[in-house]
């Protein structure tokens, strides 16, 4: 009697599914991982992510969309990209993305570091610990260099 009560109140992969993808914008492969701990062995994952896909509900494309807007911000275009990599998405949305991300990466790497510091490094470990935290945040040794040199340049 428990058991067919617990199976009723037990919620059905697609449910688990539509909630998920109620709450944020996820890639399928993210998706399939997420609904494979629910799963049983008469569940056909990758036959519901291929459904939702074909029904306009589950959009890799628009999963590295809502990624770059979010995360631009904040981090490089290496960062990003490592990030999508590890969600599963494919290397040609993660190529268009990272050339998206790199029009505006150097304002955004220089309102990061105006955020964090504000101020020219005063030697040679300041600067690098500067530097450092740029890397961190997913930006190019290039860009990095143009942000403190123009840093140091605006201060003169």
């Amino acid at each position: 009697m428990t058991r067919n009560l617990k199976n009723t109140q037990e919620k059905s992969l697609r449910q688990r599914a539509l909630e998920y993808l109620g709450k944020r914008e996820y890639s399928a492969f993210e998706l399939a991982n997420k609904l494979k701990t629910y799963a049983d062995e008469a569940d056909d994952i990758p036959v519901l992510i291929t459904d939702f896909k074909e029904r306009g509900w589950l959009s890799d494309a628009r999963f590295t969309e809502h990624i770059v807007r979010v995360r631009q911000v904040k981090f490089g275009s290496a960062k990003i990209a490592n990030e999508l990599r590890e969600k599963g998405v494919s290397e040609e949305l993660i190529t268009e993305a990272v050339s998206e991300v790199r029009t505006s990466e150097l304002e955004n790497a220089a309102e990061v570091w105006r955020k964090k510091y504000n101020q020219i490094a005063s030697d040679r470990n300041e600067w690098a610990k500067q530097a450092r935290f740029l890397q961190s945040r997913g930006f190019g040794f290039d860009t990095i260099k143009q942000v403190l040199k123009a840093a140091e340049n605006d201060n003169d």
